[in-house]
């Protein structure tokens, strides 16, 4: 279940970011609701999984994948281009997480 909710925390996070961009600044309403719900709704459910997870896994985890996602939408939605360096970076905390998941024993609270 823990991992159910990091993963709700993670695209909670996601959204809210995105709504960020749209909010302008929180001169729009609708925008700067779906920021504020959207961070609360991931702290909320990244605090339900730190009961069981180790907190510095589930940060690790929870930021990774969250750059990723953004960097991806940014790319589709604001146009926003990475360079090869971009690529390899985000690569690089991709494979960060991937190690602490499957050769680590951290994630053990």
């Amino acid at each position: 279940m823990s991992w159910l909710y990091l993963a709700i925390a993670i695209l909670a996070e996601v959204i809210a970011t995105s709504a960020l961009k749209f909010s302008d600044g929180f001169t729009k309403l609708v925008p700067s609701v779906v920021v504020v719900v959207g961070y609360g709704v991931s702290f909320y459910c990244l605090s339900l999984t730190i009961r069981h997870l180790s907190l510095g896994v589930v940060y690790a985890v929870w930021s990774g994948v969250g750059i990723a996602l953004i960097t991806i939408i940014s790319w589709f939605v604001f146009g926003q281009k990475l360079d090869i360096a971009g690529v390899i970076g985000i690569c690089l905390i991709a494979g960060g997480v991937l190690v602490l998941n499957v050769f680590s024993n951290a994630n053990i609270n």
